[in-house]
């Protein structure tokens, strides 16, 4: 249940609020439950070059070194 506090938020105000809470709780159900990845492995390379190799395409160059 959402509750407005203060204010009086216009009907597409309140669908964008409600769009952004809905979309954190999927984000929040759909994350591995598994336990954390260590510290160590946080600055692994591997962890991006198991994503797969990147496209060819518009901004291929700029996503050339960032994770998907």
């Amino acid at each position: 249940m959402i509750k407005v506090v203060r204010g009086n938020p216009t009907p597409e105000e309140l669908a964008a609020a409600l769009a952004v809470v809905r979309a954190r709780a999927a984000a929040a159900a759909a994350a591995p439950s598994g336990p954390p990845m260590p510290p160590e492995r946080w600055s692994d390379p591997g962890r991006i070059a198991r994503q797969g190799a990147r496209r060819p395409g518009p901004r291929s160059w700029a996503r050339t070194y960032w994770p998907a």
